[in-house]
């Protein structure tokens, strides 16, 4: 497994792996001595970045990857997320507050079976406590050895500065992808001039550029994407297929599939980036990490740019749109 740095500091595998399915969202919910068994078989094929929150379960993720990475805990990068109430076992808003910081990070290292958290995003930015006060908490985390590196996790471009300025940022995870490029507009330019790395989540737009979803698949009805306009809504879903079909005919040229060409052009924005696909299949697994061994053409990235698509639909509901810090 090839690795790349993340703010220039932060050696990790080329793709990590995201954890939030083994544990909500995508349905149906796998079996946990599954996961904890898929968690070790990433390790097994070079994967050493993994990606979970507070709020995933809520709480259980932690935990799963707490017991799935003990006993190689050194051997690898843990990323886990603060910022939503989750103290009653439920995700009840934002909560940023210091004091909350202080105790939920506590919290984290006894459900993820560690000494300390590699990488500490906040999840979401919270307009009711100052970056500077969020920053300034991680700091103090970082100086007593709990925490290693700071992140934000869709933080706009005004709020990476404001952190990073009190506390340097390592890393900022944004959804980016083939048909969500946004990230391109300022917040990769700022992260870049800073030196900060790209996280990259969904970078296979939550399963659809795998070419698996069509207007006709059915979602259930406690299946996250049932509540994303551009699931729900058939014409987007037929308009977006404009995207499997390009990159369908990009992965014929290279005997590739669509997920590895999606996740390929991701991994060829910059070595800056390192995106965390999740799945719980081993051979999704194994497929996700075969595209960091796929080289596109310079006539692959022209046929993508030239097809100038536009995803059709929101990303989010409104509700979620309100935690998106613009």
């Amino acid at each position: 497994m090839r690795t790349r740095t993340l703010g220039g500091r932060l050696e990790v595998s080329a793709i990590g792996l995201g954890c939030m399915g083994m544990s909500q969202s995508y349905q149906p919910i796998p079996d946990r001595a599954d996961m904890l068994q898929l968690l070790r078989a990433a390790v097994d094929r070079g994967i050493t970045f993994f990606d979970t929150a507070q709020s995933y379960g809520p709480l259980t993720n932690e935990e799963l990857v707490g017991e799935g990475l003990a006993e190689v805990r050194d051997q690898v990068v843990i990323a886990t997320k603060f910022g939503f109430d989750v103290a009653s076992g439920e995700v009840r808003g934002l909560d940023s507050r210091p004091a909350t910081i202080r105790s939920s990070v506590d919290a984290s290292l006894r459900r993820l079976r560690a000494d300390h958290i590699d990488l500490l995003y906040q999840h979401r930015v919270d307009p009711d406590v100052p970056i500077e006060d969020v920053a300034g908490t991680v700091g103090e985390l970082v100086e007593a050895g709990k925490v290693r590196f700071f992140g934000l996790s869709e933080a706009g471009a005004g709020t990476i500065r404001r952190a990073h300025a009190v506390h340097l940022l390592t890393a900022v995870q944004s959804e980016y992808s083939l048909w969500w490029r946004e990230p391109e507009v300022s917040v990769l330019p700022t992260i870049r001039e800073l030196g900060i790395g790209l996280v990259p989540f969904s970078p296979l737009g939550k399963g659809f550029l795998t070419g698996t979803i069509d207007e006709t698949t059915p979602l259930a009805a406690d299946d996250f994407r049932s509540t994303l306009p551009r699931f729900t809504d058939q014409t987007a879903r037929r308009s977006n297929q404009a995207f499997v079909e390009l990159i369908r005919r990009i992965a014929d040229r290279h005997d590739a599939t669509p997920a590895q060409v999606a996740l390929a052009w991701v991994l060829a924005q910059g070595d800056d980036i390192v995106p965390i696909p999740g799945t719980t299949k081993l051979h999704r697994l194994e497929e996700n990490i075969a595209a960091t061994e796929l080289e596109l053409t310079a006539e692959d990235f022209a046929a993508i740019e030239d097809a100038g698509l536009q995803a059709v639909g929101d990303r989010y509901s409104e509700a979620h749109e309100r935690l998106i810090d613009r």
